[in-house]
């Protein structure tokens, strides 16, 4: 408790205490006449003077005419009052202290007991005596039981019980100023130091301030502030302010999870209503333009939240070495481990921003003379969807089949960028040039939507969250207790929710694209062929590279490899064509792209005939060189 200990502070209260009694009640002072009129009529007047000097603190005048009155009256107990208070006002305490108690003694009125009070707490402008004080301390509770309206009375019992360390009972005085008297200066003054007692800084630095603009002293406040209040108040300020900002990251990841999940159903149910035989109909074009801005959106929220996560850490780890110094006991460990990994995680989430990563082409530059006819049909089919053709294929070991641009952005918005198609070796045999020029037409479809024009802010932030994943891996800080690791897995949870939820809608319109062009028969052919010689692919090279090394031999050509039988390779086959689509998938299940484009009646062209092999004039010498690239993979 903080005690007014200094004349200033014991002067404010009883300028409160006077504040509070400005003017004299007339109806209480008529009722005093006519009782010493009834005994002494003829002090009367010198009655009315003496009061008129004490208030103008004209003491000595008064003192001298109240000796009157009680010469005339000796048993009038306000004339004993009011010439005790003027005797302890000049000084002469103890003889005024006595008039006091005789008028005590013929009436323990509210009046003579506050009087009283009022003299012991303060006398002669100096503060009363500790014995004095719990004198009047009593006195004053009597007087409130008395009369509970006299506002003088609750101001004095709540600074007496303040300075007699009754915290209780300052606290109901308080509370009840705070109810009935908030116009009082003391009011808030006394409601500051109790805040401050329990420790609520925020109220108490706002209550101080409150009490200043009513009247209390500047040095006074200030004096209260500096005691450790204002420092406290402006922590627990930035902790509200911190904890708002949290809140309002929170609502915002919230809303990024939400927004992602209204647009995917969004764009479920305008495929299902699209018109078929249209491109793209108005709605999924409106819906492609917000998924754009939506990716901008959550790619500069990853970035800004970045501040916000080590905001977090420094606060978590902070918050429980400090808890542990409250307990009094410090793990050294414990508390090193924290500070390390903490400075570990921020550095890492720094570092992962500038590190850069160069981006390499794979696979190898296929050259015209090599698939004259391959050429021929990408320029062929670019033509009939009057688009741009390929600058570039180049062919992969694997069995990718994707196109994307490579240059500036301003390069790619102007549509001057290099096109370049990836081509896996591994999905060519026994592909139908029918069902390949589909497929082609597919990916086609991405230019002409220039679906590849843009996706910098996904890539980039991917890349980055990326990086920062595996930099805290490296680092052994990719623990459930890491605050910045479990942002990462919520963000990056999200962040491909959206993602992957824009893709999904690309690849159905770059689907109708190529089933309006070539029919959804060729697509169907050219899908289902994809997906189940990737599947196929995959076994027949995992098994011939395990052989190959437990044997210490060469890769057999691994795109002439037999396949025998394989009940349990057919079964994962038709699970990759027929399995659910989730929103994880950056492209929907074959069975409802296969649906949904079996619904277009139309195509431009007749189908082809022949096999993708034979648009190239040296099929072993490829698939040679692509094994050989394997086996120095597998064996360097």
């Amino acid at each position: 408790m903080l005690k007014t200990t200094s004349p200033l502070l014991l002067l404010l209260i009883l300028c409160s205490i006077t504040y509070a009694q400005q003017g004299r009640d007339m109806a209480k002072e008529k009722a005093i006449w006519a009782e010493l009129e009834t005994s002494a009529p003829q002090s009367v007047a010198d009655f009315k003077a003496a009061t008129e000097a004490m208030d103008a603190q004209d003491y000595e005048k008064a003192i001298d005419l109240f000796l009157k009155v009680h010469q005339a009256a000796p048993k009038f107990d306000a004339a004993l009052r009011r010439l005790g208070s003027s005797l302890v006002a000049t000084g002469k305490t103890e003889e005024g202290f006595a008039f006091q108690r005789q008028a005590l003694a013929i009436r323990r009125s509210p009046e003579n007991l506050i009087s009283l009070a009022e003299s012991l707490f303060f006398p002669a402008g100096k503060e009363g005596t500790k014995k004095q004080k719990q004198e009047a301390y009593e006195l004053i509770r009597e007087a409130r039981v008395s009369d509970g309206h006299d506002v003088s009375a609750l101001v004095l019992q709540a600074q007496l019980a303040m300075e007699l360390d009754k915290i209780e009972e300052f606290r109901h005085a308080t509370e009840q100023l705070v109810a009935n008297h908030p116009e009082l200066m003391a009011t808030h003054f006394y409601n500051a130091i109790l805040a401050a007692n329990d420790e609520k800084w925020i109220t108490a630095e706002e209550e101080i301030k409150v009490a200043q603009s009513l009247g209390l002293p500047p040095e006074v406040a200030q004096q209260f502030l500096d005691s450790g209040v204002s420092s406290r108040a402006t922590v627990w300020h930035y902790v509200i302010y911190s904890l708002y900002l949290i809140g309002a990251w929170l609502v915002g990841l919230a809303a990024l999870f939400l927004v992602g999940k209204l647009m995917s159903w969004r764009t479920l149910t305008s495929l299902e209503a699209a018109n078929p035989n249209s491109p793209a109909s108005a709605s999924e074009l409106t819906l492609r333009k917000f998924y754009r801005q939506l990716i901008n959106v959550a790619g500069f929220y990853y970035y800004i939240s970045l501040p916000v996560v080590i905001f977090l850490v420094i606060i978590v780890a902070g918050s429980i070495t400090y808890a542990f110094v409250m307990l009094g006991r410090i793990p050294i460990k414990l508390i090193a481990v924290l500070v390390i990994g903490g400075l570990v995680t921020i550095y890492t989430l720094i570092r992962s921003l500038f590190i850069k990563i160069e981006r390499v082409d794979p696979g190898r530059n296929l050259q015209y003379e090599e698939a004259p006819g391959l050429w021929d049909l990408s320029r062929a089919v670019a033509v009939n969807l009057n688009t741009r053709p390929v600058d570039e294929i180049r062919i992969t070991p694997g069995t990718e089949l994707c196109v994307y641009e490579k240059g500036t952005l301003r390069e790619r918005s102007q549509d001057k960028a290099q096109r370049i198609m990836l081509l896996g070796i591994g999905v060519l045999n026994d592909f139908k040039q029918n069902g390949f020029r589909a497929v082609l037409a597919h990916e086609y479809g991405h230019f002409t939507h220039r679906d590849t024009a843009g996706g910098d802010v996904a890539i980039r932030v991917n890349n980055d969250m990326m990086k920062f994943a595996h930099a805290m891996i490296a680092t052994g800080q990719a623990n459930w207790w890491n605050i910045a690791f479990q942002f990462l897995r919520i963000y990056h949870f999200i962040f491909r929710r959206i993602s992957h939820g824009a893709t999904r809608l690309q690849e159905v319109l770059a689907d109708r694209v190529a089933a309006l062009q070539y029919g959804p028969l060729a697509f169907e052919e050219g899908l289902t062929h994809v997906i189940g010689k990737s599947v196929e692919f995959h076994h027949l090279a995992v098994k011939e590279i395990k052989d190959s090394v437990a044997v210490q031999r060469a890769l057999q050509n691994l795109y002439e490899l037999r396949l025998e039988q394989n009940s349990d390779l057919q079964q994962q086959i038709e699970e990759s064509l027929n399995r659910e689509t989730s929103e994880d998938d950056t492209h929907p299940c074959p069975n409802d792209r296969i649906r949904l484009t079996r619904r277009i009646t139309c195509a431009n062209e007749s189908p082809a005939t022949g096999m993708v092999w034979d648009w190239f004039t040296n099929r072993e010498a490829l698939t040679n060189e692509m094994t050989s690239l394997i086996q120095s993979e597998v064996h360097g």
